[in-house]
């Protein structure tokens, strides 16, 4: 294991001016005080706080006689009195200098009594101490005492719980002023629709304009869902219950790792520390009270769920006629066959305006994670968008209709979602659903059901949009394997508008592979080996990384670099993406955003893809981009420069699934001036292939290193999606081939300076790269195909 210093060594040391050196993180935080900072303080000695005055106690002695004064007289306490006689023989005996003091505890029974007598009489008169002195066998000045600490302690527990309840209703009024000012500055006037002039208003009038646009609102709405259900009973409509997003918590119980590289098997409860829970997603559409499963129709919407979960285990368990398996070897479902063997028992109407088109599709495959994992993951919105970062978008759990039977991780719960799904590129329409997802566990056999089915029966009651993809019975089959493994049955079904996609894309999404069970599982497949290895300890291959804490830092900087490539490159969100020239043919999407927030560069960020149809494999071009020999050779990507890795992580089964920190040998470096690459790549046979980095400077891997959170580092990430498909059917002359669909998505910082305008030249400079990038690596590859791999270099005049 390397020290602070061997990390240092080791990025910068064969870096091509020599050995320079690097500022330890640590000297970013620390601080000098001078010595005698805090002897320089004009300090002075306090004066005493009660005058040593003779009467001083006569006085004391009468403020406690009227009930005030603090908790201890004469260092006496409440049951505790001082004898003064013994007090005056021990002063006599002992030297001047020593005045030790002696105090009688009061017995079991004279407190007793005295409180029985306190009770009836807080004060009690000379005549009445004087008899309770004599049966208890105390001197009245004892008993005096007593009742005067007694009173004090009293008055003091008192005045302790005053004070918390006046807090407390401090506190209160303290919020109730905040929400007034912030409700008081969304003010609109009535007249002009303006904000309203409160300045020569008063605080009551401003108060009951408030409560009387509040009340107007909660009317209007009422009558809304009065006119909706008639004379129908109206339930209570609560807000939705609020989603909380925590980390993805994923036990992965125990099994045994059979990665190529050495990375040894162990297992941890959770890694909710490591991977935290995405954000709540920004522009998901707002949804009102009304978006509910009434009561009435819960009992609808759990026989629908019991259907659904039938259906699923039936198109889990029939193959033909119901499935019909292609000679790529996906299986397709028969969609007249389905409609006779599984028939919906609610009618779903579609618009009369759209045509919809069916996508049902079935695969398996065995995954490195237990069921009840699995389950907690599916039943999250966060954890499932963690789980899926390239499809799922955007997701959230708008009701929980069912929380399940208590203990059984989530069996019998049934949750009201929404989701949008998407595919690495501008050109593919993103897919919006609404949809019920249930649970239930069949402990004969050992499995899991997760099954989604259309929340449209309730279109009646639910204020949803017009649908363009509906999710029909759709899920999975989870069955536990031994070793931690589970074996995964997926049908993915559904109805999508019948939209035309762009050409490139058309047989792709056609076929059922764009959103198909292919590319769900072989998520799932990486995802699974990515936090197997996350968690796996006693690693040898670490390189420059000097402990199983950085390790887990690079990965959280790699995920989020992941996450927001995803995220930046799609059609998902608020962003608006423009064709650079009016040709079909043309590929190139370009936007713009102005970014603020920590964990990218502030400024004006210019985004390009460009997707290319390659008659080579996704193999052929993973391995050239992964290979950083003949990566080099690629001007566009490497300006010349050499590549060396200095520290890599496996990230699971396939060699070049992993993380790697890669060094640039540039001409450019210097003891002040490293150049880094983290990057993340990751394949897989059937899914396709992903390829992201950014660079890093050295100070900011070593802030990751050290421990720090990474969130704040700023990344750009750009990379490479590779898709097996067949060519678009405009190009016939390569029919019957299969190729890729490679997929460029680069980032640039166009202006530091948020508020800056794009100029032309960024424009040109970024579609030319884009250009050379694709054909460099179709000349690398071999040169074939290279007339259909360049995409359109067109600009537009103006």
């Amino acid at each position: 294991m390397y020290g602070d210093c061997q990390v240092l060594s080791s990025l910068v040391g064969n870096s091509a001016t020599g050995n320079p050196s690097v500022v330890s993180p640590d000297s970013f935080f620390s601080s000098s005080i001078p010595s005698g900072f805090m002897s320089s303080l004009p300090f002075h000695a306090f004066p005493p706080l009660v005058p040593k005055e003779e009467g001083m106690m006569g006085r004391r002695e009468e403020e406690m006689e009227s009930g005030s004064g603090s908790g201890h007289v004469d260092g006496l306490s409440c049951g505790e009195e001082q004898d003064t006689d013994t007090q005056q023989q021990q002063q006599q005996t002992q030297p001047s200098g020593s005045k030790k003091k002696r105090y009688h505890r009061h017995t079991a029974r004279q407190i007793q009594e005295m409180e029985a007598l306190f009770k009836e009489c807080p004060h009690p008169d000379d005549k009445q101490r004087l008899k309770l002195s004599q049966d208890l066998g105390l001197k009245p000045r004892q008993v005096k005492f007593w009742f005067q600490n007694r009173r004090t302690q009293l008055k003091a527990q008192q005045d302790r719980a005053d004070n918390v309840m006046l807090r407390a209703e401090n506190d209160s009024l303290k919020n109730e002023n905040f929400r007034l000012q912030a409700a008081i500055r969304n003010v609109i006037c009535p007249s002009c629709g303006g904000p309203a002039m409160l300045g020569e208003m008063s605080f009551d009038e401003q108060h009951l304009r408030l409560e009387n646009a509040r009340l107007k609102e909660e009317l209007e709405r009422l009558s809304c869902i009065a006119s909706r259900y008639g004379n129908r009973g109206m339930q209570a409509m609560g807000p939705a219950p609020p989603l909380l997003l925590p980390s993805l918590d994923l036990d992965m119980g125990i099994y045994s790792r059979n990665f190529h590289e050495p990375v040894a098997a162990s297992a941890i409860s959770s890694c909710s520390d490591i991977i935290p829970g995405p954000s709540m997603p920004d522009n998901l559409q707002p949804f009102t009270g009304g978006m509910i499963i009434m009561d009435q129709d819960k009992a609808m919407a759990l026989d629908l769920a019991m259907t659904a979960r039938d259906h699923l285990y039936q198109m889990c368990q029939t193959n033909e006629p119901l499935w019909v398996r292609h000679s790529d070897g996906l299986e397709v479902m028969d969609v007249e066959e389905h409609a006779k063997m599984l028939p919906w028992p609610v009618d779903v109407k579609h618009e009369q305006t759209c045509d919809f088109r069916t996508e049902a599709t079935r695969g398996s495959a065995l995954v490195i994670m237990n069921s009840i994992t699995l389950v907690d993951a599916f039943l999250d919105a966060g954890k499932w968008m963690e789980l899926f970062p390239s499809i799922v978008a955007k997701a959230k759990t708008i009701q929980i209709i069912t929380p399940g039977i208590s203990g059984t991780h989530g069996n019998g719960s049934l949750h009201l979602m929404y989701a949008e799904l998407q595919v690495l590129s501008p050109l593919v329409p993103t897919r919006e659903t609404y949809f019920l997802r249930y649970c239930q566990h069949n402990a004969e056999e050992g499995t899991w059901t997760i099954v989604d089915f259309p929340a449209d029966c309730f279109q009646n009651n639910l204020q949803l949009p017009i649908p363009h993809y509906r999710r029909r019975p759709s899920g999975c089959v989870i069955q536990d394997m031994p070793n931690g493994y589970s074996r995964v049955m997926w049908v993915e079904h559904g109805e999508v508008e019948d939209k035309p996609v762009h050409q490139i894309f058309q047989q792709f999404v056609n076929s059922g592979a764009a959103f198909g069970s292919t590319q769900w599982l072989s998520v799932l497949q990486r995802q699974c080996e990515r936090l197997a290895s996350l968690m796996a300890r006693n690693i040898s291959d670490l390189g420059v990384i000097p402990s199983p804490e950085a390790r887990k830092n690079m990965m959280k900087l790699s995920q989020r670099m992941i996450r927001t490539f995803c995220g930046n490159i799609s059609s998902s969100g608020a962003q608006s993406w423009t064709a650079l020239s009016d040709s079909s043919d043309d590929t190139i999407r370009v936007t713009t955003r102005k970014n603020t927030e920590p964990g990218q560069p502030n400024g004006v960020i210019l985004s390009a893809v460009s997707t290319t149809w390659l008659p080579f494999s996704h193999d052929q071009v993973f391995d050239l981009l992964t290979d950083e020999q003949k990566r080099s050779q690629l001007d566009v990507l490497s300006n010349g420069n050499t590549l060396h890795e200095v520290a890599h992580i496996a990230n699971g089964s396939h060699p070049r699934n992993c993380i790697s920190l890669l060094r640039i040998n540039a001409s450019s470096n210097s003891s002040q001036n490293v150049e880094l690459l983290l990057q993340e790549s990751s394949t897989h046979q059937a899914g396709g292939s992903v390829v992201v980095y950014a660079t890093v400077d050295v100070d900011a891997v070593q802030v990751a290193m050290s421990g720090e959170d990474p969130s704040y580092i700023p990344l750009l990430p750009m990379g490479f999606v590779m898709l097996p498909a067949v060519p678009p059917t405009s190009n016939s002359a390569m029919a019957g081939n299969t190729g890729c669909l490679l997929t460029v998505g680069l980032q640039v910082l166009a202006s530091a300076v948020p508020s800056a305008k794009l100029n032309l030249s960024s424009v040109t400079a970024i579609n030319n790269h884009l250009c050379n990038a694709v054909h460099q690596i179709t000349s690398a590859l071999g040169g074939a195909g290279e007339a259909q791999a360049e995409p359109s270099a067109t600009l537009p005049e103006n």
